[in-house]
């Protein structure tokens, strides 16, 4: 039995789909790279030569478990050659091997690669045990305990991220370490003249070669915008069901980022850089749910939004300060939220209001009715970005929570604050029973031990602002 049949994948459509891509293969294919989303939404894997993903697709191909347990420096928080593998589970003891089985489905031929092929791998124990740390894995799961309550995620992308000219590359052997030295950048634009026409043919040559290679890849880009700071731009992507959105917004990623190189450029999706006069960019997640009988569970012909729709969206908000941890999971991206900034600060919710969290977008009788989510940072990992909001969401419905009134003056109103620091998120996401109970104790406290080891280093760091400050004082 193959890992593939132990695995319980090696259905009908698959085998199919496997069928499709060895005939893309042949088509003259040299190289296929497998790849996997790690804990921070960031794609890992192997290329393998054309003749060996036959056989891929059936038994895998092994990489080292140590690839799930680095924070954003790529160094192993946890230490593998003690019992447990420091965290209580044997399969992670002495940096031992785990399994990527490629999604035929998910099949491309990279367009500034032709020569290239690409597949996105879920994360299989050898006996064909999903990995319970894969965080494509915790939103499948998310999605099944939704689609036990009788819903379907929608979701729709809209991104924030910059794109500099790349000036120089810092590549001598000092500038190496464990995340290297940032490369030196130009603007494309001076910025501020939101929508232009002018500004937007002043990028209009990278951003003509990213849309013909997002479009390339069968990406459901939808719009190219000119944003407020210089060099950002926003892009824009039709809904997609379940997992859909989440794999698009990894693939769209890394594709902007190589594409971007490849031509002398630098795409960024860090919040907020420090760069002169640059903006904040933020990732707001379009969301909605959809009955068994493909209908807008959260549309409604007398009311802005259904009874479904204000209880889901009554969890989001009770919930964004422990969610807070997924949507915006670098200490960068408790930055942008100020108040009067077109960023949420504070937990609530408005009509068609750039100010709040949570942007009810629709009304009586529109069909297409949703929740927008202003709170997230186009760093978060989609899997667990999305997981989040349907654990929150789903905790509403199910308790019937009430979103209260809406917020006209999103940065006076009376609520909890959003948190300030990723410290205070995590604070927030330990001692949340109903992430804990929708994500599970085991992920919850893994996700926790990763990221504090992000805010360790950067205590132990000397900033400018410390030079600064005490340099000449003291």
């Amino acid at each position: 039995m193959s890992l593939a049949e132990r695995a319980g994948l090696w259905t009908d459509d698959r085998q199919a789909a496997a069928r499709e891509v060895e005939r893309g293969i042949q088509a003259g294919l040299s190289v296929v790279r497998l790849s996997f989303a790690d804990q921070h939404g960031i794609l890992r894997g192997k290329t393998l030569v054309a003749a060996d993903v036959a056989a891929a697709l059936h038994e895998g191909v092994g990489f080292t478990t140590t690839m799930l347990l680095k924070d954003t420096s790529h160094r192993t928080v946890f230490p593998v050659w003690t019992p447990g593998g420091g965290f209580g589970m044997k399969e992670l003891e002495g940096a031992a091997d785990v399994m990527m089985l490629p999604d035929p489905a998910t099949f491309r031929v990279l367009p500034w690669a032709p020569h290239t092929g690409w597949m996105l791998c879920d994360i299989v124990f050898a006996d064909g045990r999903p990995m319970p740390l894969s965080t494509r894995h915790v939103c499948r799961q998310a999605l099944k305990a939704l689609s036990d309550e009788g819903y379907d995620f929608v979701s729709g992308l809209e991104v924030e991220f910059h794109l500099f000219k790349l000036e120089k590359t810092k590549l001598t052997p000092g500038d190496a370490g464990p995340t290297g030295e940032p490369p030196e950048v130009s603007l494309l634009n001076q910025g501020y003249q939101y929508l232009t026409e002018l500004r937007y043919d002043e990028m209009d040559p990278i951003l003509e070669t990213l849309r013909a290679a997002i479009t390339g890849l069968g990406l459901p880009l939808r719009s190219l915008e000119v944003e407020f700071g210089p060099s950002q731009v926003e892009f824009t992507f039709r809904t997609g069901v379940g997992l859909e959105s989440a794999d698009a917004m990894v693939l769209f990623r890394s594709a902007t980022k190589q594409v971007a190189q490849r031509h002398g450029y630098h795409a960024t999706f860090m919040c907020r850089s420090k760069l002169p006069n640059v903006m904040s960019s933020g990732w707001h997640l379009h969301q909605s749910l959809r009955d068994k009988k493909g209908t807008n569970a959260f549309a409604d012909d007398k009311e802005p939004l259904s009874a479904v729709g204000r209880h889901y969206m009554a969890g989001l908000l009770e919930h964004a300060r422990a969610a807070a941890a997924f949507s915006t999971p670098t200490l960068n991206g408790y930055k942008r939220y100020r108040p009067h900034s077109l960023a949420p600060d504070r937990a609530i919710w408005g009509r068609d209001n750039r100010g709040v969290m949570v942007r009810v977008l629709g009304g009586p009788g529109d069909k297409a009715t949703h929740l927008e989510n202003r709170v997230g940072e186009p760093a978060a990992n989609p899997y667990l970005y999305m997981a989040s909001q349907i654990v929150s969401g789903l905790d509403g419905l199910r308790r019937k929570l009430d979103p209260g009134p809406s917020a006209d003056m999103p940065y006076e109103a009376k609520a909890p604050l959003l948190p300030r620091t990723l410290a205070e998120a995590l604070e927030a996401l330990h001692a949340s029973a109903s992430l804990r109970a929708g994500l599970g104790d085991f992920f919850v406290d893994y996700y926790l031990k990763l990221k504090q080891a992000e805010i360790d280093r950067f205590n132990l760091e000397v900033s400018d602002w410390e030079q600064r400050e005490y340099f000449s004082l003291f």
